[in-house]
Formats: structure tokens, sequence, C-alpha cells
């Protein structure tokens, strides 16, 4: 599965009150995270992504992702429960005339896609 959402940043969404939105997605591996920056940005757009007060991206705390006509793009292998199956993002301007959408793009497998066989089931079947 793939989940997009778009961060509409407006004039208002500052470091000290960045635009926030839930992030939800299904239990499962997030094995791929695209952050997309238009063109335009200039590095004054800023996204970070937290997994309840744990901030997973960028891992450096207090740090942020930024951009300018950039898709910023990883590999991942982060899972999330059945019961904490959502994230959160944070996103925010340095310049309210320089205005952008970002978008958080978020690719989640199930665990046997990813990995299909653990290290248990590979010694049961080696034993058969």
């Amino acid at each position: 599965m793939f989940y997009a959402f778009s961060m509409g940043i407006t004039a208002a969404h500052t470091a000290a009150a960045p635009h926030k939105i839930k992030l939800p997605l299904s239990q499962g591996i997030i094995h791929q995270v695209d952050v997309l920056f238009q063109s335009g940005c200039a590095h004054l757009q800023h996204v970070q992504i937290f997994d309840a007060d744990l901030q997973l991206w960028p891992y450096n705390r207090g740090e942020n992702i930024r951009g300018d006509a950039t898709v910023v793009s990883f590999r991942e292998f982060y899972e999330l429960r059945e019961d904490n199956n959502f994230l959160t993002a944070y996103a925010w301007t340095d310049n309210a005339a320089n205005l952008f959408d970002v978008v958080v793009q978020i690719g989640v497998l199930p665990r046997n896609i990813l990995q299909p066989f653990s290290l248990a089931e590979l010694l049961r079947a080696i034993r058969r």
C-alpha cells in the first residue's frame, strides 16, 4: 500500500506553530518514505515526522527535512502495529511569501511480503 498526504502550508504555520496532520496507515512495515518539495520552496518549507513523541525522520532530533524541486526519498524498515498505526507530520515555513504544498508519501507492506521467512521458519524448513 502506498499513502500520500498533502500538507498545505500557510503563512500561519511557523516553527512555533507548525501545520500538524495525522498520517493514518495500515498495520505493517514502512518500507519507503518520500517527501516532495515543489520548485520554488527554496529550502524554506520544513517537515518532521513523529511516532508519538519519537522523531522518526529525520532521525536527528530537532532537525528537519527540506528541499527545493526535490524528492527526499529513502528506504526504511519501521514496523507499525495494529494498536499504533499512525504517525504525525509537522510542517512549517520560514517565509510567508513563499508558500507551497509539501507531499509526504509512505509505502507500507505486510511483514511476510518484505520478510517471507523468519529465522525460526528457516530453521524449521531445514530440519525437515
